[in-house]
């Protein structure tokens, strides 16, 4: 979506809150993880992962290890390979209470049982990729909506279908249709001026839409416990909710 770039100030201030010493397993790990992508060893880097591995909006994620092997050098250009394998463990990995354990300000994120879950960097590969795709999906939209900067998440509840872009410094737009109709017919609502308010480092945060005396609140959540949804919905009215309902997130 959004590149997951966060203010300096707010990322201090979370690891000298929460960050802690990382424990003699979780070092064990990461030391083997730096060997494997110094060496190219592919293979051992793909068993690292949790699938999906998510990519930017609306490159498709990673769906398994054979998928990510080939997709490996589209990832781990030369730039992301550098700062894992000159980092130092000590000084550059910390943990992160529950979130898990991160590089720098969150270029990579593991979980504590040694299973990476998030890469927060895109290649110059991807971002070419990206800026096709982008121009490939605006010809299938309908009209009212096809103007945008970069597209930020689809997100389906048992109800709606939202779609939210971002339409140029962080000027967020929410756009929702029934479930059963396409983003190719007009929204049956259309919201701007909608605002990202990050939760944290780790990716989680809510979008939040004014319309009169309503306002539509979609909070993601990367990083959450096992049994979160991707995302919900919360509708308020008068600032009493009045509609609250799980989403996933669609790939693209």
């Amino acid at each position: 979506m959004k590149k997951l770039v966060y203010i300096s100030f707010l990322i201090l201030c979370i690891q000298n809150t929460f960050s802690q010493d990382l424990k003699p397993e979780y070092k064990k790990f990461l030391k083997t993880f730096i060997d494997d992508v110094k060496n190219d060893r592919k293979e051992a880097v793909a068993n690292s992962i949790s699938y999906p591995l998510h990519r930017e909006n609306p490159i498709p994620s990673v769906k398994n290890k054979a998928e990510f092997i080939k997709r490996y050098s589209q990832i781990f250009d030369a730039n992301l390979k550098k700062e894992i394998t000159s980092s130092n463990i000590d000084k550059d990995w910390s943990e992160v209470g529950w979130r898990g354990i991160m590089l720098n300000n969150g270029t990579i994120w593991f979980d504590t049982d040694g299973k990476l879950k998030t890469i927060n960097y895109e290649s110059k590969y991807e971002k070419d990729l990206k800026a096709k795709l982008i121009s490939s999906q605006k010809t299938k939209l309908h009209s009212s909506i096809a103007k945008f900067k970069e597209p930020v998440y689809i997100l389906e509840t048992s109800k709606f279908r939202i779609r939210i872009d971002d339409l140029g410094n962080q000027n967020y737009r929410y756009a929702s249709w029934s479930i059963k109709k396409a983003m190719s017919e007009k929204p049956d609502l259309i919201i701007t001026n909608g605002k990202w308010t990050a939760d944290g480092s780790g990716g989680n945060g809510k979008f939040e839409f004014k319309k009169g005396a309503y306002v539509y609140e979609c909070y993601i959540i990367v990083l959450g416990t096992s049994d979160a949804p991707p995302a919900t919905l919360t509708i308020y009215q008068n600032k009493k909710e009045i509609l609250a309902q799980n989403a996933k997130i669609v790939p693209r």
